[in-house]
């Protein structure tokens, strides 16, 4: 017969091996945010009011808690809400990126500037008029677009580790070719150099420079403006995302967008690494822009 110690044994190993189930070395842990817990392995949709003079509006953001440890990755899309592309892929990341197979947390804002979208307003808020990509770090008693900057700079940007920004490069009269673009400054070469290469994962033919050692946005009293450049100037690497034209809605590049994402979080490990490349070529580098008024 089997005696008590070894069953008092068995009744140990069990434990353990119940508790190395439930809780594996590397394992994800509830990711807190705004008062609720999101449970690993699991995605949850929020709708955070923000209050202006006369009325309310809302900023949607889906958060995916990984089902293990990894980096925090915030998104935003529809920071011009005329940009319908990037509202769209936003739309489609909430169900291609699975929480289950996810490393860390995404944080994606879906749709940062809705008024601007159910208004099809380009270009402003049309609460207040203002440019909310020029409206940057913001501010909690600023205008209404000063608000959803300084909700994404506190709630958004100040707990991720990567940032992309999701623009369509064609907001309403605007026609230009679709690519990446990445930050990039002289005292800050490891970031600059962890921002080329998330750029790079992201799948276009063209690549983008954003050279910001002479920018005044980038000196500490400054405000940044942009809502990536504030990311960046807080130490994130930081990506623009650029895909689309004049206001339309085309579903190949929608899913253009969505996969150089995937693509992305493939890169920063986050995701199994098993993604269809969308370009197998070496992308051109934009290493000066210049600009033209027509009077």
């Amino acid at each position: 017969m089997l005696g008590r110690p070894f069953f008092e044994h068995l009744k140990y190993l069990v434990s353990i091996g119940i508790v190395f189930l439930m809780h594996p070395g590397s394992s994800q842990t509830f990711f807190h945010f705004q008062g609720v817990e999101v449970a690993s392995g699991t995605r949850s949709h929020f709708y955070f009011p923000i209050s202006g003079e006369t009325d309310t509006t809302s900023i949607p953001i889906t958060i995916f808690n990984g089902s293990s440890e990894g980096p925090v990755l915030g998104i935003t899309a529809g920071v011009y809400g005329y940009e319908y592309l990037p509202i769209m892929a936003a739309q489609k990341l909430i169900h291609s990126i699975n929480p289950m197979a996810l490393s860390g947390v995404v944080i994606l804002v879906q749709i940062a500037n809705l008024e601007g979208f159910t208004g099809r307003f380009p270009y402003l808020n049309p609460w207040d008029g203002k440019n909310l990509n020029r409206a940057f770090p913001g501010s909690v008693a600023g205008t209404d677009t000063e608000k959803i900057a300084g909700f994404i700079t506190n709630q958004i940007i100040s707990r991720s580790d990567f940032f992309p920004d999701m623009h369509s490069s064609g907001d309403a009269p605007e026609d230009l070719m679709p690519y990446a673009a990445y930050y990039t400054n002289e005292p800050m070469p490891a970031i600059s150099k962890k921002g080329e290469a998330m750029a790079r994962s992201s799948d276009y033919d063209h690549i983008v420079i954003f050279n910001t050692s002479e920018k005044e946005y980038m000196e500490k009293d400054r405000p940044s403006l942009y809502c990536s450049a504030e990311a960046f100037k807080r130490g994130l690497p930081s990506i623009d995302i650029e895909c689309g034209r004049l206001g339309l809605v085309q579903p190949a590049l929608v899913s253009k967008i969505e996969k150089s994402v995937i693509s992305l979080l493939a890169h920063l490990q986050m995701l199994p690494d098993g993604s269809e490349r969308i370009n197998q070529g070496n992308p051109l580098i934009i290493h000066e822009r210049t600009y033209m008024n027509a009077e």
